[in-house]
């Protein structure tokens, strides 16, 4: 036994407790791995359980891998019996030796997206149903979502009645499933769904696995859907020997179809279970660990638990708001080189992918290495890549590799054959692959593609115009997103990764409208140069010793002796759509989700926010995150911060009438590091910001006034606004310019 005296009082129980139902809750940090390796261990060390009579299941290869090499370093001899695999690798291996009691073959091909996506097509071309309404994404996620709810074409078209729109999806469901098994095929989502099928129309068959797994264990089992929870109680039906370890607390995929309920309904499902809560964490410090019990405790839906360590106090969690979202970004890596650590030491967490962009270019500023994880660098994406391209085309179309990555794109019906030809063409004449298609009508071949390419290389002409005519790059970029189509075809992929392009393109017109705002003759040419500059920079070295940038939702698992919680404002995190919605579990995720991000510090946790942020090349003022007002002030120390300075203090300095928030406020449901009142002039933090409305101007509708920096110009409009009047001005070298008059101290003429 003594191969168990490493584990702690708790975990030995849920290694010993072999027999019937039992729920790991399973905190961060607290062992759950070690818990389920062990487990493995004693049943066939001490039980006499064959390994072939074992099952474990997790969620991914490289958790599936881990766990087969950490039992197989424990158990030895005959561990390779035990079945150790993925949800999809299990069902694979049952349905390829029963899947023909469902008229299926056994050598069933398994479809990727891609070949979803063309059956998709091929549906509803044949349906007669207009691809803009029914868009092959969005189909594919229907059918998705029903076949994780185990729902059948028959029964999404019974729960379709009285809606059109869902029955004509319940008739393009049909037409795919029968599509699915002419061709002898299934997709990702029917290894499970056609597994539980199986068990529940073959007796036989079930009963042949629920003898073959005698004694299941089930990891993240927080993560589950209602068909994966489905397909584990029918396996472990007969005998009950069903061990699931998870953390309600650390359930931030219900985007992805899980089903929190699967585990705070345990008790329900699998009466007479047995509940063993892993409370002690051996991660991070105490303070980490209290400021993650205040902001979780906040959640209704969830089972009481608080997390505790041996490893000491540690320092207080800090908490920076800055004035601008570029300061923050510049605070962070500034701070990372004063603490002086190896760079992996070092994690950067955010809500959004977008958030990446400030960062990446201020680590490159300051010759910081970092890594992306989960991602993509930002203007490697394609999204972006795209948009760049139009902008290197309009500024000179001499850049032959970017016309022709979006010569068709959005797709145009230009095909490589076409790009070809003109491409040969132009070699032949000498000229650019642009000039050669601002003449496609002389291209021998071209054809009924010289017409379109025509339409193309027109767009182009009208972007340059409008550049010309004054318009701003950002406002470029929406004529670019909206004339070409680009908009709604990324609109086409799919609400989640729609949201997800959308947010990269508006961070690129925030880097626009931030340039704009900097230079005082602001070209296209220039704004090129600089992205070309952060873009192509190598980043310093190959080795391993990086500052890790990544989204929250990657952060999952991972552990760092320093992290940084990035954005803590309302309306980024949590997210704007969260706080609006009537669902109070919308809410309660975004909090587990920040319960993660504080639960993967290890010695020191930074959390930080801007007052001012840039939104679709517009800023926006934000109150900090209700998730900071949720740490006790004993825990957490404040930094009043203007642009790269900062002091420690007390929160008792910031309680009078100048500041957003006092107790009382709190106790009335307002965030203590919220807005008073729209006229409020301090942000709290940061510099004092204020405006003071004029009484009058001096000048109005059609009079000659100067501006320091676009010069001379003529007043279009005047509007009265309840802070400021907000003046639009032509200027003769500029352009129509909207701008405050508080900021814009214009003088007539």
């Amino acid at each position: 036994m003594a191969v168990y005296d490493t584990l702690n009082d708790r975990q030995k129980e849920a290694v010993f407790c072999t027999e019937g139902p039992l729920l790991v809750l399973a905190g961060a940090g607290s062992g759950k791995t070690r818990v389920l390796t062990h487990r493995i261990a004693y049943l066939i060390e001490e039980k006499d359980v064959n390994p072939w009579n074992i099952m474990a299941i997790t969620f991914t290869n490289k958790a599936a891998g881990e766990m087969r090499d950490r039992v197989d370093n424990l158990v030895g001899f005959g561990s390779e019996s035990i079945w150790v695999s993925t949800f999809h690798s299990s069902c694979v291996r049952i349905l390829r030796r029963f899947i023909d009691h469902l008229g299926y073959n056994t050598n069933f091909s398994i479809y990727d997206t891609d070949d979803q996506k063309t059956l998709m097509r091929q549906i509803l071309k044949k349906l007669e149903l207009d691809p803009k309404t029914f868009r092959d994404r969005a189909m594919l996620s229907a059918i998705s979502s029903a076949k994780n709810e185990l729902m059948s074409p028959e029964e999404f078209r019974v729960n379709a009645e009285g809606d059109w729109r869902a029955k004509k999806i319940a008739e393009v469901y049909q037409n795919y499933q029968e599509e699915l098994k002419k061709n002898n095929a299934l997709d990702f989502d029917d290894l499970i769904f056609k597994t539980v099928d199986l068990f529940r129309t073959n007796a036989d068959v079930l009963e042949y696995y629920q003898e073959r797994f005698k004694y299941i264990m089930v990891d993240e089992y927080q993560d589950t859907n209602t068909a994966q929870f489905r397909l584990i109680e029918l396996l472990a039906g007969k005998y009950k020997n069903l061990c699931v370890v998870g953390d309600d607390d650390q359930s931030i995929y219900k985007f992805r179809g899980a089903n929190i309920s699967n585990i705070l309904d345990f008790e329900s499902a699998f009466p007479g279970a047995k509940v063993i809560k892993l409370e002690q964490n051996y991660r991070s410090t105490s303070h980490i660990l209290d400021t993650a019990n205040a902001v979780i405790r906040n959640n209704q839906g969830r089972k009481d638990k608080t997390l505790w360590t041996a490893n000491g106090e540690g320092v207080p969690v800090v908490f920076h708001q800055y004035e601008q979202a570029y300061e923050e970004a510049d605070g962070i890596v500034r701070d990372i080189l004063k603490d002086g650590r190896d760079y992996q030491n070092y994690a950067v967490l955010y809500r959004t992918n977008a958030q990446s962009r400030l960062l990446e270019e201020k680590c490159i500023e300051h010759n910081v290495p970092y890594r992306l994880v989960g991602g993509v660098n930002f203007y490697q994406r394609k999204e972006i890549k795209d948009v760049l391209s139009y902008l290197k085309t309009i500024a000179n179309g001499q850049d032959d590799l970017a016309v022709q990555r979006i010569i068709n794109v959005p797709k145009r019906g230009i095909g490589a054959a076409s790009i070809g030809k003109i491409t040969a063409w132009a070699s032949e004449q000498g000229m650019s692959f642009y000039d050669a298609c601002a003449r496609a009508a002389a291209v021998p071949g071209l054809g009924k593609a010289a017409g379109k390419v025509a339409v193309f290389t027109g767009q182009i002409e009208d972007f340059r115009d409008a550049l010309n005519g004054g318009a701003t790059i950002r406002e470029v970029i929406e004529q670019i997103l909206a004339d070409t189509g680009y908009k709604d075809e990324l609109e086409a992929e799919g609400e989640i990764e729609f949201q997800t392009r959308m947010e990269n393109i508006e961070e690129l017109m925030n880097k626009a409208v931030s340039y704009s705002e900097e230079v005082e003759h602001p070209s296209l040419d220039e704004f090129l140069e600089q992205v070309a500059l952060v873009a192509d920079v190598d980043r310093m070295d190959d080795s391993e010793n990086r500052v890790t940038l990544m989204t929250l939702h990657s952060a999952k698992g991972l552990e760092f002796p320093v992290v940084y919680l990035s954005g803590l404002e309302d309306g980024l995190f949590p997210s704007r759509m969260s706080i609006m919605s009537d669902d109070r579990t919308e809410i309660e995720e975004e909090r587990r989700l920040c319960y993660v991000g504080i639960t993967r510090a290890k010695e020191r946790l930074v959390i930080t926010a801007s007052r001012m942020r840039m939104i679709n090349g517009e800023t926006h003022y934000s109150k900090v995150s209700r998730f900071v007002d949720e740490i006790p002030e004993e825990l957490i120390q404040m930094e009043k911060l203007g642009p790269r300075v900062g002091r420690s203090v007390n929160r008792d300095e910031f309680d009078d009438d100048t500041l957003p928030w006092n107790k009382n406020q709190s106790r009335l449901g307002v965030s203590k590091f919220g807005m008073k009142s729209a006229n409020m002039a301090s942000p709290g933090f940061g510099k004092a910001f204020t405006v003071q409305k004029p009484a009058s101007l001096d000048y109005g509708v059609g009079d000659r006034v100067r501006h320091v920096k676009f010069g001379e110009g003529t007043v279009l409009s005047v509007k009265d606004g309840a802070k400021d009047f907000e003046v639009s001005v032509n200027f003769d070298t500029a352009g129509v310019k909207k701008m405050f008059a508080s900021f814009a101290k214009l003088q007539k003429v």
